[in-house]
């Protein structure tokens, strides 16, 4: 298999495991609570980039963290595992999958819009076409099938899921500037986002986990195909990529692939706006992204 090849299957194989992951949170939270669902995944995920950092024989790398480090890092862990995935989670758990999952979607454009006050950049006229294109999406998919008698039947669910993008926007900006190995990085996100876990583990909800064998194993496949896994295979191509642009361009099949395993795992009968709203989505993020690649 030459270098282009194992590119493009570890890329894949990153897309492929996220396109999954809508479907494993309805599972996982069909039994357990979503702190409980976060608390276990995130336990599981620790564990697996901790295993990842020994046959990488990066455990080392930890000593070279300062106090400022694991300061910033435990700031990053309560943006990401912890304000995240709460709220995607929360989410997940008041709207249909193929609601929650796009609506989540449109963090790259609440990158753009957050870049204004944090990173000192200005929007263009095709930006803000571009984010009027997605938001249009948001709208229509928002309708669950109703466009012409609007009715936002779970807003709270909506707000959580428009929510999770804006966290994973600030998580993104603000891990830009830790310019440390990746997975190092990660793994200490996790480490201390189970500690700020515990609080609302022990105030809301409680460590019973194995009685619940379905939604058990869903929360474990999360925790090693959505938070650690996929995310290794992801870096992993993108080093051997020739252009990471063409690598990067692979990511818009997931939320399609999404929808796919909604329907056939979950049963989930797919609105037609739920697709053409996804469309408008990704249509949008893919004009930014050419205007930010003219711009670069």
């Amino acid at each position: 298999m030459n270098t282009r090849t194992k590119s493009y299957t570890y890329a894949l194989a990153a897309i492929l495991s996220w396109s999954t992951a809508g479907v494993a949170f309805k599972i996982a939270l069909r039994q357990l609570d979503f702190i409980q669902v976060l608390f276990l995944s995130s336990f599981v995920s620790a564990i697996v980039l901790l295993i990842i950092l020994i046959i990488q024989k990066k455990i080392s790398l930890l000593r070279q963290f300062t106090i400022r480090d694991y300061a910033y890092s435990a700031l990053l862990g309560l943006l990401n595992p912890f304000g995240y995935y709460l709220i995607l989670f929360k989410a997940y758990s008041l709207l249909p999958a193929q609601i929650a999952q796009p609506l989540n979607y449109v963090w790259p454009l609440m990158l753009v819009l957050l870049s204004v006050p944090f990173l000192k950049q200005k929007l263009t006229r095709k930006s803000l076409f571009a984010i009027l294109v997605s938001f249009s999406g948001v709208f229509i998919i928002s309708s669950q099938g109703q466009v012409n008698d609007f009715q936002l039947n779970e807003p709270f669910g909506v707000m959580l899921a428009m929510g999770s993008s804006i966290v994973w926007a600030l998580f993104w900006i603000f891990n830009v500037k830790q310019q440390k190995d990746e997975i190092v990085q990660l793994f200490l996100n996790f480490v201390f986002g189970l500690i700020y876990l515990l609080i609302p583990m022990i105030l809301f909800s409680d460590f019973q986990f194995v009685h619940y064998s379905e939604s058990f194993v869903a929360g474990i496949y999360i925790g090693i195909f959505e938070m650690s896994v996929a995310f290794m295979f992801w870096l992993k191509g993108l080093q051997l990529a020739e252009s990471n642009d063409k690598i990067s361009n692979l990511v818009y099949i997931s939320p399609f692939m999404a929808l796919l395993w909604i329907h056939l795992v979950l049963g989930e009968d797919i609105y037609l706006t739920t697709i053409v709203g996804l469309s408008f989505i990704v249509v949008g993020i893919f004009i930014q992204h050419i205007t930010f690649k003219k711009k670069r």
